[in-house]
């Protein structure tokens, strides 16, 4: 059973990596026409959608393979903590993906939401690679 969890959690990693390079792909958006714009926007939402089912599986894989292991409370605590932070970041990042693709199809300025969206692409790939760094190196009893 172990396995299986096993590999479903290295799945959702997989579905995270959008994380690791969105930060660059939210920054070349604004070099782009409208249009492109549009699609590009859209298709981060629809990946960010994608990759919170990631978090999901994240979430119940990482819980039993925690269970079934012998790490320190606090390495527990640590990664639950970013995870969840993970999960309100992508979750709050929805909004100005939606302002974005709404002003652009209004051909309205949508510089603010552009910059959220990097401000947010940040935060989760810093997250992410923090959330790597303690799977590598996890603190056991």
């Amino acid at each position: 059973m172990f396995d299986i969890f096993f590999l479903l959690h290295i799945i959702g990693t997989a579905a995270l990596g959008f994380y690791l390079i969105l930060p660059f792909i939210v920054g070349s958006t604004q070099k782009l026409s409208a249009g492109a714009q549009e699609g590009a926007v859209n298709t981060i939402r629809v990946a960010n959608r994608l990759a919170q089912y990631g978090l999901v599986i994240q979430l119940i894989t990482g819980g039993y393979m925690m269970s079934q292991g012998e790490y320190a409370v606090i390495w527990m605590i640590i990664v639950t903590i970013i995870l969840l932070a993970m999960f309100a970041i992508a979750g709050i990042m929805s909004k100005p993906l939606k302002g974005a693709l709404a002003g652009i199809r209004e051909k309205r300025d949508v510089t603010a939401d552009i910059a959220k969206l990097r401000t947010f692409s940040l935060i989760l790939a810093l997250l992410l690679l923090v959330m790597i760094y303690f799977m590598v190196y996890p603190i056991y009893k």
